[in-house]
């Protein structure tokens, strides 16, 4: 049987999705978490490899299983093998051939940032504190321009493994509810740190260093030094796979 599963995670306390011979990641718990379940080694499939310190409500992976077990029993299962920082919100039954990550036609980041004097104790886990006030409306003009089919080069780390930088923006938002800033942003898929590279970029056009039409150029530019600062990963949470 081979199975979807939709989990959410505070990533603060990992090292990323991805297995790693030194550290904590959400790979290896989950694993782990069905080994001690079913009784046999189960490789997982995630749709999106989220790095240390990102967050997901919306992550989804799948694996197959030798023995038959009803999805009810698998999501009370796993819920009770994994830690309070871990949650499974859905298990279905799908096809063999299913594949999460190939299969999904866009994925939904969301980016908090806290822009207030003072450090929230209860947001101060999942947002970029920005003491410095930001012109959301500002902000929201710039990420406009981000909409459409592009070459995201200048918000690429370093080091990404991707064939070519080409990408589909379907929506590029911003909400805002003082003093909480939501950045929303959802494409057919992402480069490594692409939504962090924006937001560092998008953060300085609210602090009024950087023009608003800044941002066709440094598309066209295709040059990652021409960007902002990468954001803290703290702020950044994969919200929806959408199949």
């Amino acid at each position: 049987m081979r199975f979807k599963v939709t989990l959410e995670y505070d990533g603060t306390d990992y090292h990323g999705w991805q297995i790693q011979p030194n550290g904590r990641t959400i790979q290896a718990v989950l694993e782990g978490a069905i080994a001690r379940m079913v009784g046999e080694p189960t490789r997982v499939v995630a749709a999106g490899r989220t790095d240390a310190g990102v967050h997901a409500s919306g992550q989804v992976v799948s694996f197959s299983l030798q023995c038959p077990i009803p999805a009810e029993r698998l999501l009370s299962g796993l819920n009770a093998l994994t830690p309070a920082d871990m949650g499974i919100t859905a298990v279905d039954v799908v096809s063999e051939e299913f594949d999460p990550r190939r299969a999904a036609r866009s994925r939904v980041y969301t980016y908090r940032i806290w822009n207030a004097r003072w450090v929230s104790p209860f947001w101060r886990r999942y947002t970029w504190h920005v003491p410095r006030q930001l012109d959301v409306d500002r902000m929201r003009a710039a990420a406009a321009f981000l909409v459409g089919e592009h070459d995201f080069s200048s918000f690429q780390a370093a080091g990404c493994d991707a064939e070519h930088a080409v990408r589909r923006v379907l929506r590029s938002e911003i909400d805002h509810t003082v003093p909480l800033i939501t950045y929303s942003i959802e494409a057919t898929a992402f480069l490594r740190h692409m939504v962090r590279a924006i937001v560092g970029t998008l953060v300085e056009v609210g602090m009024a260093d950087r023009a608003v039409t800044d941002l066709p150029a440094l598309l066209a530019a295709r040059d990652r030094t021409r960007a902002g600062p990468t954001a803290p990963a703290c702020g950044l949470c994969l919200t929806e796979v959408k199949y």
